[in-house]
């Protein structure tokens, strides 16, 4: 199962093939990162807490 390389949770494989660079089976970040965030191509440490 595709996992977040991040933190380890789950994600799905359609959140894979869409969020993931070509070629990797696994997310870099996923939704339950709260310290890391997707921007464009690259990720990068948040600049502050995500409020749930």
């Amino acid at each position: 199962m595709p996992e977040c390389q991040n933190c380890g949770s789950f994600v799905s494989r359609d959140y894979v093939r869409v969020f993931a660079p070509e070629g990797l089976n696994h997310a870099r970040v996923c939704p339950q990162c709260e310290d890391i965030i997707r921007e464009g191509a690259e990720v990068r440490e948040a600049r502050a807490k995500r409020v749930s």
